[in-house]
């Protein structure tokens, strides 16, 4: 096979990789050979999205005249040979950008061998921006280099990568060919550094809790398990930072958060990954209604910030987050929903069951009234919350760490936020009284024993730090992954994770 025709198999469909590795890997060979086959001395001192920004309103004759010189360098995305000319498209982390390529302006030999050089080869250029004949932005090149020999031919640039478990597991390909995927992270770190800036301007302070944690507590998840071998003890990775975070309340840090890992080890679907990001603040002398007023002022701001707009579009829906969001209880959810269901169904364990039997869910005999409405909450209302909405009045039996509503202690002050027919946030009224809160935990440990993989163990050194005194305080987690995929229009959470859990390709 030529060198010709390995390089047409490259922009079709490549039917033999291993033929264009060999020739690549010959190429690298010849480089090897004849000078530094990855040189580390280019500097390059512009960005290809500044040059089109500052100089693409310019016309071919004032260009001309400005004859701006540049130092850019890519990786070469497109490459048109045409005798002694040549044009190719390199691409940078800021865009792409077409370079103009003339043998009588390059040193003796430079253009021969460029012509042996590859789509997906890194180089560096020096040039002159100029405007085409057709006017197209382009540099025109008086020098360049090869930096890095690329030994895997790129995905046909027409169709591009389909394939979405070799998205998720090569996820360097496809960020170097979809466009979409680079402005996805690039959104989700802005998004990131709005949220950190937001709650700095409200005078929070980010802290920093451990990862790696004695007792698994904070949520009611099944953990992760390592062994620390110098100490020969288990450790066990964090579901959530709230119980550390709530003792440096206690401890005056009145306004804190946090914004990292958590892993649960749960199943893997389109909105739940074993290892994902997580917001938690907590706000000393505020209460969960407070909670909500900031959540609401965040998620505005941070999509009209991001987006420009205060209307979101995901999937088929507009989602307005201009409007004042909606506030309903569970209860009055589950009645809004659900036209044959009566409130007394709701305040009677018996009735309840009946209807979450029929709806086909599972209830276990130690489900009390409280779980058995959540049941049917998650099965019949989640989905159908579209737009923005706090959902408020919890039960305190799926509720450990509330606090318990003043009015009927059936109930705790807490609250979740839903968008597009999902769970995005978590808010509380935390429970500051150390006897009740040891009491959950002790109810936590009946359940554990009973076979609740999820139930939090006691935490006797949290327990102490509560007698100390934790002043009233307001808490929120927020899931930063399924925030990014609303404001990425992302049907899966795996599309707004860079390296996602993926099983092995074996299984």
């Amino acid at each position: 096979m030529s060198e010709h025709q390995a390089e047409s198999q490259e922009t079709l469909e490549i039917e033999d990789i291993n033929e264009v590795l060999r020739i690549r890997r010959e190429k690298l060979k010849n480089l090897r050979s004849n000078s530094n086959a990855y040189p580390n001395g280019f500097k390059r001192h512009d960005y290809l999205a500044d040059i089109d920004n500052n100089y693409q309103h310019q016309s071919k004759e004032a260009l001309a005249e400005l004859n701006k010189s540049v130092v850019v360098a890519g990786r070469i995305m497109t490459k048109r040979i045409m005798g002694k000319a040549s044009f190719v498209h390199i691409q940078d982390m800021t865009g792409k950008l077409q370079v103009y390529i003339n043998q009588n302006q390059l040193a003796e030999g430079v253009y021969d061998n460029f012509k042996t050089w590859d789509i997906g080869d890194i180089i560096g250029v020096t040039g002159v921006v100029f405007k085409t004949k057709t006017g197209e932005l382009s540099i025109s090149a008086n020098t360049i280099e090869m930096l890095t020999k690329s030994l895997r031919p790129l995905p046909d640039k027409y169709h591009g990568l389909q394939d979405q478990e070799v998205k998720y597991r090569q996820r360097y390909l496809d960020l170097i060919v979809n466009e979409k995927t680079r402005q996805t992270f690039k959104t989700r770190s802005q998004m990131i550094t709005f949220i950190r800036d937001f709650l700095t301007q409200h005078d929070f302070v980010e802290v920093e809790t451990p990862m790696m944690q004695v007792l698994p507590g904070g949520a009611a998840a099944r953990p992760f398990v390592t062994h620390h071998n110098a100490l020969d003890m288990p450790l066990y990775l964090r579901v959530a930072p709230e119980l550390y975070l709530k003792r440096l309340v206690v401890g005056g840090l009145e306004r804190v958060f946090e914004i990292n890992r958590n892993f649960r080890n749960e199943g893997v679907s389109t909105r739940h990954n074993p290892e994902f990001t997580m917001l938690e603040y907590y706000q000393a002398y505020a209460d969960y209604i407070d909670a909500m007023n900031m959540v609401e002022e965040l998620l505005k701001s941070c999509v009209e910030k991001l987006t420009g707009s205060k209307h979101l579009n995901y999937g088929t829906h507009v989602l307005d987050f201009e409007k004042k969001f909606e506030r309903i209880t569970v209860i009055d959810s589950i009645l809004k929903y659900n036209s044959d269901i009566t409130k007394e169904d709701l305040q009677d364990r018996t009735r309840a069951a009946k209807i979450a039997q029929k709806l086909g869910l599972t209830i276990h005999d130690n489900y009390g009234l409280g779980k058995i409405i959540m049941e049917i909450f998650d099965s019949t209302v989640e989905e159908k919350l579209i737009q923005p909405t706090f959902v408020t009045q919890y039960p305190t039996e799926v509720s450990p760490l509330s606090r318990p509503s003043d009015e009927n202690d059936f109930f705790v002050d807490r609250s979740e936020f839903y968008c597009a027919g999902r769970e995005l946030a978590n808010l509380f009224s935390e429970l500051n009284d150390p006897d009740d809160q040891a009491e959950k935990f002790r109810k936590q440990m009946k359940d554990k024993d009973a076979g609740d993989l999820e139930a939090m163990p006691y935490d006797e050194d949290y327990i102490t730090a509560l007698e100390y005194g934790l002043p009233p305080t307001a808490g929120v987690g927020i899931g930063i992954d399924r925030l990014a995929m609303l404001l990425t229009d992302s049907m899966s959470i795996r599309e707004v994770i860079l390296f996602p859990h993926m099983r092995g390709k074996h299984e």
